[in-house]
């Protein structure tokens, strides 16, 4: 693989340049499967997405009449925008195939089941965000979540150390 084909992030996919993250969708919810849509976009949202400003903390989606919305997600009104600038919380459309949307729909409407972005970038020159299915997690299950991640850093603390010795 050439040099230039790697992005910015190191994942090995084409040009394609991470605006935001929704952090705490890892730890809220347990992630079953994900999903690469198109956005519906104005002028001045493109704008101020390049200059990297966005928030998916609150942000969920919605199915709703066979199209998918999504609420939440904060896009600041553009800097050097005049009187027509965008709304900063509006909802806006994701672009997916309807067999696409069908697929999500069924499995969406079993229960605890939610539509969640887990990040928000530009895939060449295109803004996308990823969706996840997602189911949330209980207090006890972020709990059990905390404890593994700790074992497994003591486990490769250990290994390491016992490799240093050698």
């Amino acid at each position: 693989m050439a040099k230039d084909d790697k992005d910015k992030k190191g994942r090995g996919e084409k040009d394609i340049e991470i605006i935001c993250r929704n952090r705490r969708a890892a730890h809220d919810f347990d992630l079953l499967d994900r999903l690469e849509c198109g956005l519906v976009l104005q002028g001045t949202e493109v704008k101020s997405l390049r200059a990297g400003h966005a928030q998916l903390d609150d942000a969920f989606a919605r199915i709703e009449n066979g199209e998918v919305w999504l609420y939440g997600m904060e896009i600041p009104e553009y800097e050097y925008g005049n009187v027509l600038n965008h709304k900063p919380k509006r909802p806006r459309k994701l672009l997916l195939h309807r067999r696409e949307i069908a697929r999500f729909a069924g499995r969406a409407q079993q229960e605890g089941l939610t539509l969640i972005p887990l990040r928000l970038y530009f895939k060449n020159g295109r803004a996308k965000v990823e969706l996840a299915l997602a189911r949330g997690k209980k207090k006890y299950d972020k709990r059990q979540t905390l404890r593994e991640r700790d074992a497994q850093r003591q486990i490769e603390r250990a290994l390491s150390a016992r490799q240093r010795r050698r």
